[in-house]
């Protein structure tokens, strides 16, 4: 779980303490009000428990105050918004958090990402998103069933490459190209697509070489929609952040990413040593 998150708890579970204080009662009879046990006020009160919708409406209820269930929902929303179990979202399948992705794209005009360890889905061949895909549910133990799906929807996603408004200027760190994330003909065949990327009109491909002075390492990956949206994948957590302050954080470390870059000539030669070494032990 982030601090972020867990701060963000720990703050509501104090509001709803500050609630059920200006009723006068202690948490043992405030729990028999409600028919619970004493324990779980406790976790609520403390942030190490996070509410139920249904657990906010009794909440608000038993401290006689239904007009404050808006805001509890609200804080219980922002949570639930920025910070998505990836396990929870991925639990029904694959595909519909590609088609979230599609959405995303389709709603903006200048994206800007940066990605570690895999290439990025917009430029993955249909071979190497399956094998993400069905690697990604092997570790979280979820359904595999609708990998073609999934597949499918990500490739429509790439469609907008193609569409002249649109720019994608993403930042990709050298040891991507070698990270075998799928069979190394796969990884190969991924490598050469990737190298076609190179000069397109909507795409600005950046590599950051494994040399390069850097003024911000690279430590995980990330998308910027615009200047609306910033997504950040965790180990178990989804960020989903529109807020200001990080957006331009995010905005700060993508700049001093792309300062240690190279591109296009450049770009394109480190992409086909990759794939001169991924080929050669295969």
């Amino acid at each position: 779980m982030t601090s972020d998150y867990q701060s963000g708890r720990v703050a509501l579970g104090a509001r709803m303490r500050e609630l059920r204080t200006e009723t006068g009662l202690n948490g043992k009879d405030f729990a028999e009000r409600l028919g619970w046990q004493r324990s779980k006020v406790s976790r609520l009160e403390h942030g190490k428990q996070t509410p139920s919708r249904e657990d906010l409406r009794e909440w608000a209820t038993a401290v006689g105050r239904p007009d404050v269930l808006t805001e509890l929902a609200g804080r219980l929303t922002g949570l639930e918004t920025r910070y998505r179990s990836l396990r929870k979202q991925y639990s029904n399948g694959h595909r519909a958090r590609q088609e979230q992705g599609v959405v995303e794209s389709e709603q903006t005009k200048l994206l800007r990402a940066v990605e570690v360890i895999r290439i990025p889905g917009i430029f993955q061949t249909p071979e190497y998103a399956r094998a993400v895909f069905a690697a990604n549910a092997a570790f979280r133990d979820v359904p595999i069933d609708d990998i073609e799906d999934a597949v499918r929807a990500r490739m429509r996603r790439q469609q907008a490459l193609y569409e002249p408004e649109r720019s994608f200027r993403v930042l990709l760190w050298e040891g991507a190209l070698y990270a075998l994330n799928a069979p190394r003909p796969v990884m190969a065949a991924q490598l050469d697509r990737l190298r076609s990327m190179v000069g397109m009109d909507t795409v600005q491909l950046g590599i950051i070489p494994f040399a390069a002075e850097l003024r911000r390492s690279p430590s995980h990956g990330f998308w910027i929609y615009d200047r609306r949206l910033v997504i950040v994948e965790t180990l178990s957590t989804e960020m989903w952040l529109d807020d200001e302050e990080s957006i331009v954080l995010y905005e700060r470390a993508w700049d001093w990413l792309a300062d240690s870059a190279v591109y296009d000539a450049a770009a394109h030669r480190l992409i086909g040593r990759a794939t001169a070494a991924v080929q050669k032990l295969s």
